[in-house]
């Protein structure tokens, strides 16, 4: 291990033989990493948090502290990273609570900018992006490839699907569907995130499939249920647009139009 002489790290904490952790860093007793991990300067890491392989977190870090809820009462809740993740100055990420499952999740291959806040109980999943000063509250979930703009603020309990895109400064109240496109405060859809997809290679068909039922659900003026009837008739089976569908069943919060 390459610890600076001026980091703290608890003797109880367990490290793989190559981390890195550099000056001032403090790490607590409850605390694993994996191989490949470097830890900037003045990081704290406390908590029962588990951080994987090949993660790259910045200087000014704050990681596993007690959630911000006040039903919280000092149980060994969790954070769990998963490998190849970039997290910036400034960004904190907290524990679960007892009610909310016990566990923050952050999958693999994130981005997380700087002053970013990711509080208890999220969960994301692979290859998200968050641009500097995005705010999730607790319980949110976002979903494989997703963007957040900066600033964006998002409301406890919703959900981002797979591939949408928020434009920076959003306020979300709502779920935001998969593949789409949304900003305002409150946030309002645009469409599907044509330029993204364009770029991750989905095929013609897809967003095509897409753009129709985009304007189906949102745009007719239908009930979502008649909707939905019409996409699956109109559109066919494409897998993108099944995605869509299950997503839109599967709210609580209701659908951002």
């Amino acid at each position: 291990m390459d610890i600076h002489p001026t980091a703290i790290v608890d003797p109880k904490a367990e490290l793989a033989d190559d981390v890195v952790v550099g000056p001032y860093a403090v790490i607590g007793p409850h605390v694993r990493i994996g191989s490949g991990t470097s830890i900037g300067s003045h990081t704290v890491i406390e908590g029962w948090t588990e951080i994987g392989a090949n993660n790259r977190i910045s200087s000014f870090v704050s990681i596993g502290f007690p959630p911000q809820d006040l039903k919280y009462k000092g149980s060994p809740t969790r954070l769990v990273i998963g490998n190849g993740n970039t997290i910036r100055e400034y960004a904190t990420i907290h524990r679960g609570t007892e009610h909310g499952g016990g566990e923050t999740r952050i999958g693999h291959h994130n981005l997380i900018m700087a002053y970013v806040h990711v509080a208890h109980d999220c969960i994301l999943h692979n290859r998200v992006i968050m641009a500097n000063a995005a705010m999730l509250a607790g319980h949110v979930v976002i979903e494989d490839d997703a963007v957040i703009g900066g600033f964006v603020a998002i409301h406890q309990f919703s959900r981002i699907g797979t591939h949408a895109y928020i434009g920076a400064k959003a306020g979300i109240k709502k779920d935001i569907p998969p593949y789409m496109l949304a900003t305002g405060y409150p946030a309002k859809l645009y469409g599907p995130n044509l330029v993204g997809l364009r770029r991750k290679g989905f095929s013609t068909e897809a967003i095509q499939g897409l753009k129709k039922a985009y304007r189906i659900i949102f745009r007719s003026g239908q009930t979502l249920s008649k909707a939905i009837e019409e996409v699956r008739r109109e559109v066919g089976n494409v897998a993108e647009v099944e995605t869509l569908l299950r997503f839109i069943d599967g709210t609580q919060r209701g659908i951002t139009r």
